[in-house]
């Protein structure tokens, strides 16, 4: 459940302006999930989301850009694609993620908040995610952390 609901937030904060935690509460309820303001906070804190001008004076959450220590990525992803990901592959520099319906969004928002050695972007679909790498040796090496973090 706590994947679930990390995984609707990142994707909520990916496509909405969400300026406060009673919002961000109100969508997920929207989505079907509950929920207590403290466990939202942990959440928040959890996923690195910070809050980023939105230049009409108000503020909305975004995934912090910050610099993350590579093992750190996995420690906090590692919910979100045990419960999600259903299979990955490569070809050559790119990387395939397939996830359960609906959950593409969340892992590729989380993919791009954070600081993945070698990727040059992402596009996510309803269920798939395809990560371009810088190489074909940097796309093994995350295909590599990816088969750890899901066994």
């Amino acid at each position: 459940m706590k994947a679930k609901r990390q995984a609707e937030i990142l994707r909520l904060v990916g496509c909405q302006d969400i300026e406060t935690q009673e919002q961000m509460l109100e969508c997920l309820r929207a989505c079907g999930i509950r929920a207590t303001q403290a466990t939202i906070s942990r959440d928040i804190k959890e996923l690195n989301l910070v809050k980023q001008p939105t230049g009409s004076g108000a503020y909305k959450y975004v995934v912090s850009v910050a610099k993350q220590p590579h093992n750190n990525f996995a420690g906090r992803l590692r919910n979100i694609f045990k419960e999600g990901v259903t299979s990955f592959d490569m070809a050559q520099n790119i990387v395939v993620v397939k996830t359960m319906p609906g959950l593409a969004p969340a892992a590729g928002a989380a993919l791009d908040g954070m600081e993945v050695d070698g990727l040059v972007g992402s596009l996510a679909g309803d269920d798939t995610v395809i990560l371009i790498m810088r190489t074909n040796q940097l796309a093994a090496d995350f295909c590599k952390e990816m088969e750890s973090m899901l066994d």
